[in-house]
């Protein structure tokens, strides 16, 4: 008999109800893990590269792409909210495609934030080597390693606090900027004259390099909404998964809208896009120096340095809940699956080992082993947004047949944005097999895709016979 939504929860299909991890995370905490998953350190340095690719714009792209994260957030609301899982989205792909695809997007994901924890762990470092110098960039990568796998493996409730105050931190800086950013704008800080449409229309125009600028600024844009859908696995150890998951997602319109297009918008009227402080000190350091504010470069250092290791803390939590997820679908090491104090420790060893040893890669072959894992997840996102789409367009029709009650939240004008979204996804796999910067990880992620699926596909015929044989055995 095939699974539906309104089966019992199976090894396959776990209810949070029936889940051994805790409940430790508070609506608060959920809050403001959604608020704080849309500023990070690719919004604050990354974007800088964009801008100098599409000039003013940019504004265009964030808008564009932030209307595609919109689409995927809001598709993804809706089937955890109907079905809250640690595993998120590559449970919702188990159920609704088959376990390869499961075992697929959720290894891809697992991979992508494990060497995201490496990335955000040296870029740490560097700051802190930055203001100590003569200090190893290992010691405090070390340093920050052990702070938060020590933290996620003692309780979620202290990844909770910390996503919750350095979350806090990074909105009021924003916040900040934003509203120094429009004073300047309109003309009324002291010290600056209104730019009024000087920098969007006369250093080159709006598309100083053309479409192709804006394809490749649009990439970039891409790029920076990586990790939204942790709040998505945290909600499954929430103390009301359903309508926290539901909250978070509802407010996804507004955050993307004030905080990237808003931000982009701020950068490229009050600075010219060419400028070369963009790129070389991250834009919002260029705005505040530009601005007049005292020490705004080391402001926005402490900035950075607080969205790294917040997302490294994401990080080492969302691959640990992926891992256990898929180990308790049978689609991982078993070793993994060990659960005390509501916490899967050995996954987030596992998790943060790995990590640490991207690390040392990264010392070790920094132009080759480290570069090619760079480029092997360079897709991942887009590969899971896929993923997210199918699955919703399957389920979305199963839910509404069998338990619409479940359906809490739903994706809009279904089923043609869902459509709309798999186009948009397809069309960024394609603008990077065109752009020569993007090519290579496009192939490497793809090797990666196929050969996961392969796997998980071997993997289910396997579990398929053994099921076949089991009755005839017994």
């Amino acid at each position: 008999m095939s699974r539906t939504t309104t089966t019992p929860p199976t090894q396959t299909e776990r209810a949070p109800q029936g889940s051994p991890l805790s409940n430790g995370l508070k609506q608060r905490h959920l809050s403001m893990i959604a608020l704080g998953g849309v500023i990070g350190a690719g919004l604050f340095v990354g974007s800088g590269a964009g801008i100098a690719a599409a000039g003013p714009s940019i504004v265009l792209a964030y808008a564009a792409s932030g209307l595609l994260v919109m689409f995927v957030m809001r598709m993804l609301g809706e089937m955890s909210a109907a079905n809250p899982a640690s595993g998120s989205f590559s449970v919702h792909a188990d159920r609704a495609i088959g376990p390869w695809a499961g075992f697929t997007a959720g290894w891809m994901f697992w991979t992508l934030l494990v060497v995201g924890v490496a990335i955000e762990a040296i870029g740490a470092a560097h700051i802190v080597q930055g203001w100590l110098p003569g200090t190893p960039s290992w010691l405090w990568v070390l340093v920050f390693m052990a702070i938060f796998c020590g933290s996620n493996l003692a309780a979620v409730s202290n990844f909770g606090e910390f996503e919750f105050w350095f979350a806090a931190l990074k909105i009021g800086a924003i916040a900040l900027f934003l509203i120094l950013g429009t004073l300047a704008i309109l003309g009324v800080l002291p010290g600056n004259d209104a730019p009024g449409a000087a920098h969007l229309l006369h250093d080159g125009g709006f598309l100083p390099n053309g479409m192709n600028g804006l394809l490749i600024g649009l990439l970039a844009s891409l790029a920076a909404y990586g990790g939204l859908e942790t709040v998505t696995i945290a909600a499954a150890e929430s103390e009301n998964p359903v309508s926290g998951v539901a909250k978070a997602v509802k407010t996804t319109m507004w955050r993307i809208g004030i905080v990237y297009v808003g931000s982009m918008m701020v950068i490229v009227t009050l600075l010219p896009w060419n400028d070369g402080s963009v790129t070389e000190h991250g834009p919002y350091a260029a705005v505040l120096d530009r601005l007049g504010v005292p020490g705004g470069g080391q402001i926005m250092n402490v900035v950075v340095l607080i969205a790294l290791l917040s997302a490294m803390n994401a990080n080492i939590y969302g691959s640990s809940r992926m891992a256990y997820s898929l180990v308790s679908r049978g689609q991982g090491p078993k070793a993994l699956g060990k659960v005390s104090g509501g916490v899967p420790r050995r996954a987030v060893l596992a998790s943060s080992a790995f990590g640490f040893f991207a690390v040392l890669l990264s010392y070790w072959y920094p132009t080759t082993v480290f570069a090619w894992l760079l480029n092997m997840v360079g897709g991942v996102v887009l590969i899971v947004w896929g993923f997210i789409a199918a699955s919703q367009l399957i389920l979305r029709r199963r839910l509404e047949r069998e338990a619409p009650e479940r359906l809490v939240v739903r994706m809009w004008a279904f089923p043609v944005l869902t459509w709309v979204t798999l186009a948009g996804v397809a069309g960024a796999l394609v603008l990077m097999g065109l752009e020569t910067d993007t090519r290579v990880q496009l192939y490497s992620t793809g090797g990666l895709a196929i050969a996961l699926a392969v796997v998980g596909y071997v993997q289910q015929r396997a579990a398929a016979r053994r099921g076949a044989e089991g009755p005839a055995g017994g």
